[in-house]
């Protein structure tokens, strides 16, 4: 595998960059010791700008090649972990109570500021690479935040790339595809109010665990039969809270849960039959419901010239058939979409190996990816600007 020498070298730095981050994890926006970590370090490896502050905690770096040129591309990672109480017995298991690295954002962070030294310290490039350090991905939508602080205006970007580690997909391989690559993810919240009463007299009652129960049953129906059986998208009612006792049918309910898909028609689509399949069923049975949709993350699109572009890179590193270029699309979310909806990119798999799933809290990622992942970035940015 023709990992570059130098980030070779960078593996243990890089490493205890990423166990230091997993020791200290910190939710959504709330990333003050890492993102200070991170400029701190990009400050230290010589950046022509190193600018605090976009996106309310966002870090961004500014590296210019020695060769002239205008182009301009940018490199994202997040910084942000899970409240997740860790299940490991690791020597650098998080030290915060409750909160964990549970998706691999410390992988990816150490990555990309390994790139960044490397690149700051070659300059074997034309034009300019940004090192991009987003808070809040997971649910805090960090890069709509960033990019609403003028992220890509203010320095310039005219094209951005992602990535993430895969658990299951084994370490030195990569995968993506052009076009749909994640769900869009919105969220149902609906508040039922029926009539209270005795479990004995049901009849006297309008039972609203009956009615939610309909309802979850209902949702289902939305996929089965008005989404066409070639699209796809995914209903899921993942809280239903109501009653307090045994034989008391209870006056309120409350169901939660999320609706994703690939396209903006069948996004549309839920929303409308998510409303009135609700009020319908409630309506129907004589209770009375009070549904919150809100739309998310949009789906993840690759562009189809930066992603063949994306895919020759990484072939360069694992070699061309250890890079899936035609991956099936998840229904997993990434707020990285709201970049890929204001410049072309393309957003790229990580094998991270036979490790616990993302989210769990026996998670952790492989550092032996991080040479394989940091390659990948420098490739990446001496390619695009290549002059």
């Amino acid at each position: 595998m023709p990992i570059v020498n130098r980030v070779a070298d960078l593996h243990t730095e890089i490493t205890a960059w990423r166990r230091d981050i997993h020791a200290h994890p910190e939710l959504l926006y709330d990333v003050q010791r890492t993102a200070s970590s991170v400029a701190d370090k990009l400050k230290a490896f010589g950046c022509d700008e190193v600018v605090t502050g976009i996106g309310r905690t966002g870090v961004v770096g500014v590296i210019r090649g020695r060769k002239a040129g205008g182009k301009v591309v940018g490199l994202r990672a997040d910084m942000d972990a899970l409240p997740i109480e860790e299940a490991t017995n690791l020597p650098y298991k998080s030290t915060v109570p409750g909160k964990m690295h549970a998706c691999g954002h410390d992988g990816h962070t150490a990555m990309l500021l390994g790139a960044a030294k490397y690149l700051a310290d070659t300059r074997n490039f034309a034009g300019t690479a940004i090192v991009i350090f987003q808070p809040a991905e997971e649910g805090g939508a960090g890069a709509r935040a960033m990019i609403r602080d003028g992220l890509l205006d203010r320095f310039g970007i005219q094209e951005v790339f992602g990535m993430h580690n895969y658990p299951g997909m084994p370490v030195g391989q990569f995968a993506l595809r052009s076009g749909p690559m994640m769900a869009s993810t919105d969220t149902i919240a609906v508040n039922l109010e029926g009539v209270g009463g005795h479990a004995a007299f049901p009849q006297l009652a309008v039972d609203t665990v009956l009615v939610g129960a309909q309802i979850v049953n209902q949702l289902q129906s939305i996929v089965a039969r008005n989404v066409d059986p070639l699209q796809a998208a995914v209903i899921s009612i993942c809280v239903f809270q109501g009653g307090q006792t045994e034989n008391v049918i209870p006056q309120r309910v409350r169901l939660g849960g999320t609706a994703r898909s690939l396209s903006p028609e069948v996004r549309d689509l839920l929303q409308k039959r998510v409303r009135e399949v609700v009020e319908g069923t409630a309506r129907l049975y004589g209770a009375k419901a009070e549904l919150t949709y809100t739309t998310g993350y949009p789906v993840l699109v690759n562009e189809e010239r930066r992603t063949a572009f994306a895919a020759a890179v990484a072939g360069e590193i694992a070699g061309k058939d250890k890079v899936n270029a035609d991956c099936p699309p998840l229904m997993g979310a990434e707020d990285f979409a709201y970049m890929l909806q204001e410049r072309p990119g393309a957003f790229i798999y990580l094998g991270n190996g036979d490790t616990a799933g993302l989210h769990h809290p026996a998670y952790d990622f492989n550092d032996e990816a991080i040479p394989v992942g940091t390659s990948y970035w420098v490739r990446l940015a001496e390619t695009a600007l290549a002059g």
